[in-house]
């Protein structure tokens, strides 16, 4: 057998891979905490710890299980910050005839690993990270030939495909979707539970990052840190969401409030997107704990989480890897204005958006209907170029991979891939994030008006983006009775005039 060196990411963190059924001195694995990772985007502080410190949990227990581990830190004077060159390092002092290593998520990662590969004197090898549950290339084989990819009828696949929530060959209870039930507001903050956190003291991890001049942004209390960096802690975390959260999920899942941050959702994407936790275990234990509970909860909660996984997060790594490196460029609208300053501060006159920017920078999180209806609402509406959004995006939330970072900004968000992911824009007035909840009743706007000095910027900004995106989109059936309705407006130039006051004075709003 020849000496092999295997290459574990840092979100590659599968303790059930099939490398591992087997121990050999011949094979050595390889993790290392570097710089080209920290410094590619400003990420949370939050999410640089949340990962080194599941790394390390990883790579400790792999060597207990007997494995050869070559773990680096980011400080360790033998760690050079580039993987090649770690690579290379690893290939000469340790004999390696081998090279092996995991297909990465992003492409980056992809296009660095084939170069190393071609570089490298010795045999090498990639293998699945076995954590989807489809392969790179299957969503754009099962759209072969069609312009839009439409999320439904492949998640009502991965449903047959995988017997998740089927009655034979058709959906239990003869629903495939229950969106439309799940979007009510939080009235009654009773309701809420505290989520499951781990608090660990990390300050030593935050000193070294802050030695060695990682630049990261957001805020941390490094010494009661919450998140999930185990495998043992992320299944704490799924038993949580069973019996304390799983009963009004679906219910609350797009409800914007100041009670609470995390609501009823899982806080399951990092340990996912970790690998920490596979999606399919997650979907099974949460199908297996509703069908002993189906008295006390509805079959509208766990099919909406369902859907979120098997659905829209394996819908997107397909779109990913269907798209790229082109997706990375599309700017459908030719957006080109600048993130105002106030998105790394979250000071700012809005409460919908001080609320969800604020809670980003405390928490590295913010759940999906706050990035898509809220920030990236604002976003759309105001024409910001959408490298400026990838860039926050990815950066700020802990549990954001390009993979899944980038499609669901430029596609659902941004509609900068011009339709690929959505049938239409996701734009809305503020009538919506009322209609979600409470931020509109602590807010310096009003949400009811239009144009004036207390008028809500999202609604002079929505038709403004309608008019002047008009050629783009008049002609989108979905979208008819948004054009029937602008050219009605009996202010409708005084309304213009509001939006293109506020986009002026972007910076102080």
């Amino acid at each position: 057998m020849p000496k092999t060196l295997r290459l574990i990411l840092g979100d590659q963190l599968n303790q059930s891979h099939s490398w591992f059924e087997e121990k050999s001195d011949d094979h050595i694995y390889l993790m290392a905490e570097m710089r080209q990772e920290t410094d590619y985007v400003n990420h949370h502080v939050q999410k640089v710890l949340a990962f080194f410190d599941s790394m390390r949990n990883f790579a400790s227990e792999i060597e207990t299980q007997g494995h050869q581990m070559r773990y680096f830190k980011l400080d360790d004077p033998k760690n050079p910050q580039d993987l090649e060159k770690l690579i290379q390092q690893l290939v000469n002092d340790e004999g390696i005839e081998k090279f092996e290593y995991q297909l990465p998520d992003e492409y980056r990662l992809d296009e660095q690993l084939r170069s190393i590969c071609k570089n490298l004197k010795i045999s090498t090898d990639s293998v699945d990270s076995e954590h989807f549950l489809t392969k790179r290339a299957f969503l754009e084989e099962f759209f072969k030939g069609k312009k839009t990819y439409l999320m439904e009828s492949f998640y009502r696949e991965m449903r047959k495909k995988y017997d998740i929530l089927m009655d034979g060959k058709e959906p239990v209870e003869g629903k495939w979707n229950f969106d439309h039930e799940n979007r009510s507001a939080l009235k009654d903050s009773k309701l809420l539970k505290k989520p499951k956190t781990h608090p660990k003291d990390l300050s030593g991890l935050l000193e070294m990052l802050e030695k060695s001049g990682v630049k990261t942004i957001g805020k941390v209390d490094a010494e009661n840190f919450p998140w999930p960096t185990s495998r043992k802690e992320c299944l704490e975390v799924l038993n949580h969401f069973c019996e304390k959260l799983l009963v009004h999920f679906g219910d609350y899942q797009d409800a914007l409030t100041t009670w609470d941050a995390f609501l009823f959702h899982s806080r399951l994407s990092f340990a996912m997107n970790s690998k920490m936790l596979s999606p399919l275990e997650v979907v099974q234990k949460v199908e297996s704990y509703w069908e002993g509970h189906r008295k006390e909860i509805s079959i509208s909660q766990v099919e909406g989480f369902i859907r979120q996984i098997i659905g829209w997060r394996e819908y997107m790594r397909g779109v990913y890897w269907a798209k790229m490196p082109d997706y990375a460029e599309m700017n459908f609208f030719g957006h080109d204005r600048k993130l105002p300053d106030w998105f790394w501060t979250g000071k700012n006159k809005m409460k919908c958006l001080s609320e969800a920017i604020g809670q980003s920078l405390d928490l590295a999180y913010a759940h999906h209907i706050q990035r898509l209806m809220v920030t990236g609402n604002f976003a759309l509406l105001a024409g910001i170029h959408p490298d400026e959004i990838d860039k926050w995006y990815l950066g700020i939330y802990i549990d954001a991979i390009e993979w899944v970072e980038i499609t669901n900004t430029r596609g659902m968000s941004q509609f900068a891939d011009g339709g690929i992911v959505g049938t239409k824009p996701y734009v809305s007035s503020a009538n919506y994030i009322k209609k979600q909840g409470n931020y509109c009743d602590h807010c310096a706007y009003n949400h009811k008006e239009k144009v004036g000095d207390k008028a809500c910027p999202f609604n002079s900004l929505y038709w403004h983006f309608y008019e002047r995106n008009r050629e783009k989109l008049e002609k989108n059936p979905r979208i008819g009775m948004a054009y029937r309705t602008l050219d009605k407006l009996k202010n409708k130039k005084e309304i213009l005039e509001q939006a293109e006051k506020f986009l002026d004075e972007i910076e102080n709003l």
